[in-house]
């Protein structure tokens, strides 16, 4: 009985020290981890968000790019900061999914281990290959890697990126086994692919139209549910008959803990950042969607982990590689 009346005697002083929190923060600049090395297409949209947020926060939001082990080192940096809101975290479909399954232990738990922001943006993924591969769409690839797997390679930016966990997601549905080839990040995997060194890649749109415009590669197939508007003629593998249904996608993060109106504050700036028509345009010509108002809850990104781990791990640890 003493500690129920001492609760609702405390509680007017916890909403009243919430409000506070909300309506003073930020005072100071914030610092955003982005766990990949700068120039990325996740560092892109990063470096925009960021000074959209600022505007908005009417405070400066640092870049801090912290590369190295698909992420987890920037993310193990992110899950011990303090929870105050003056660190956050981007976050991809591969550090929250691919490496829950890449990592025999990971130095935070994917699901559970931070509060998310919100989602920042998707993007279609698409099986792309060298010039010189003969065949022309998803049925003709799976024809010819059928009789030729044993002599094939593929790339990616390297064990845990977005583009080698689409490869493997799309080679587990289409039951083929190929040799990886990892690079240290899409901009020499792209250049290999070009040059014909390797055969195919399952790239993002924001590196890999440009690319297809010139002629220099050849896009084979749309891994997510939609047609690309900038790629008419090139069907989604869906259409081709096959279950594949694959986009990246990015998200904010905060450290656990975070106060619920410092996230609601950030959420907020958020939401200004992508609504920015010039950001919109920007993301548009390389393929990028950024997130509608409804999908700018913070619940969103903790549903599409979920979603993830639950049905592309299983296909991912099938693989067989770790990281560690």
């Amino acid at each position: 009985m003493i500690l129920r009346r001492l609760l609702l005697a405390l509680a007017p002083l916890l909403l009243a020290a919430g409000t506070a929190t909300a309506q003073s923060f930020p005072t100071k600049p914030i610092t955003l981890i982005v766990p990949f090395p700068a120039g990325g297409p996740s560092d892109a949209l990063a470096r925009a968000l960021a000074q959209g947020m600022a505007a908005d926060l009417k405070q400066t939001v640092v870049v801090e790019n912290i590369g190295g082990a698909s992420g987890t080192i920037g993310l193990a940096k992110l899950v011990n900061a303090a929870p105050d809101g003056y660190t956050i975290g981007f976050g991809t479909i591969g550090t929250h999914v691919a490496n829950a399954a890449l990592f025999k232990k990971l130095p935070y738990d994917p699901l559970t281990g931070f509060e998310p922001i919100g989602l920042a943006g998707t993007a279609p993924l698409l099986l792309v290959a060298k010039a010189g591969l003969p065949v022309s769409n998803l049925k003709e690839f799976i024809a010819y890697a059928e009789t030729n797997k044993a002599g094939m390679t593929y790339g990616s930016a390297g064990v845990g990126s977005i583009s080698h966990y689409a490869c493997v997601v799309l080679l587990s549905a289409l039951k083929l086994n190929i040799t990886h080839v990892p690079y240290r990040g899409v901009a020499p995997a792209m250049n290999d692919l070009m040059g014909g060194h390797i055969d195919f890649m399952c790239d993002q749109t924001t590196t890999a139209l440009p690319q297809i415009a010139g002629g220099k590669i050849k896009a084979l197939a749309v891994l997510s549910d939609q047609p690309l508007p900038q790629l008419p003629g090139v069907a989604t593998a869906a259409s081709q008959g096959y279950d594949v249904n694959l986009r990246s996608w990015n998200a904010l993060f905060a450290p656990k803990g975070t106060p619920q109106p410092v996230i609601a504050r950030l959420n907020e700036a958020l939401r200004a950042a992508v609504a920015d028509p010039a950001l919109v345009k920007q993301m548009t010509a390389v393929g990028v969607d950024l997130p509608s108002p409804d999908a700018l809850q913070p619940a969103t990104v903790t549903t599409l982990i979920a979603r993830g781990l639950e049905k592309d791990v299983p296909a991912l640890k099938a693989r067989g590689e770790y990281l560690d």
